[in-house]
């Protein structure tokens, strides 16, 4: 298997010459090699591979990432080398997204292995502490043992420095701005929320028509601090690909960010199905 490679440069202009033709950038999570081929196949531009995606596969809600069971940078990196590299033919290119507060790693080193293995993109979201309400007291005692956002803008500078693509995503106002100011990332995404719909979903209640105008009102101010930033809308009622239309059809977005919409919730409800049938089965009367 020889996993093949590309550049910031040709992965940028790529995106550029999509935006200029009209047509909508395309991001998604995988959570294993084979949804990964399924995204490529399909036509999307980026692959992302984070904790959370992969704790997916396992029936697990994205936020069990944010508590302490397991490596998450050592989970992403395992599983975006072994599972998803070897599964795409490079039509896609891959974003890993990675944990910048990690006590334990040099983010330079980190980022070093990713272009190895021909990762040339990453994210701060792996988790990011924008998950976190800041009006909280985890917020508090996180920030205060140096879980900061700070890490997660300064890993963003280093991605651009080290010519890899950035991407930057943050859940409010406040570090949305932060970060496309001090990080000036290539792509941004302003997260309205967990996606809701599936076994695992979150429904906060919240309508398309709700995510959007929280979601161009972001755009609006980030556009006037960085006017060539890719934005991306991502979460919470942006269920399926009617609600995806309607952030195109209704904000100044490039493009969409999905996850569990395509591959938590098909897995689920396609294996569910064609399971119930099986299942289902039974032998016939005459023996």
């Amino acid at each position: 298997m020889i996993v093949p490679h590309t550049s910031r440069e040709e992965i940028l202009s790529k995106l550029r010459k999509k935006i200029e033709n009209r047509i909508p950038l395309f991001i998604a999570s995988a959570g294993s090699g084979l949804v990964a081929k399924l995204l490529e196949k399909a036509g999307v531009d980026c692959i992302n591979t984070f904790s959370g995606a992969r704790l997916r596969a396992n029936g697990m809600g994205t936020m069990s990432m944010l508590w302490p069971i397991l490596d998450s940078n050592k989970q992403t990196m395992d599983y975006t080398r072994e599972d998803v590299m070897p599964a795409i033919k490079g039509d896609a290119f891959v974003c890993a997204c990675l944990n910048a507060n990690d006590p334990l790693k040099d983010m330079r080193m980190v980022l070093n292995d990713l272009k190895a293995m021909g990762v040339y993109s990453a994210s701060n979201i792996g988790p990011s502490i924008s998950y976190v309400d800041k009006d909280s007291e985890i917020y508090r005692v996180l920030t205060k043992s140096g879980i900061t956002l700070d890490n997660e803008i300064e890993m963003l500078k280093l991605t651009k420095e080290m010519e890899m693509v950035s991407v930057g995503l943050a859940f409010n106002m406040e570090d949305s701005v932060r970060m496309v100011e001090e990080a000036q990332p290539d792509i941004f995404c302003f997260h309205a929320g967990t996606t809701k719909g599936g076994l695992t979903g979150y429904d906060s209640g919240e309508t398309i028509a709700q995510t959007a105008a929280r979601t161009e009102e972001a755009n609006q101010i980030l556009r006037k601090i960085k006017p060539d930033i890719m934005l991306i809308a991502h979460g919470a009622a942006m269920e399926n690909p009617t609600d995806a239309q309607y952030m195109l059809n209704h904000t100044s977005v490039d493009g969409i960010w999905t996850g569990s919409s395509t591959e938590r919730i098909p897995i689920e409800r396609a294996v569910l199905a064609t399971a119930k049938e099986f299942a289902d089965l039974r032998f016939p009367d005459n023996k």
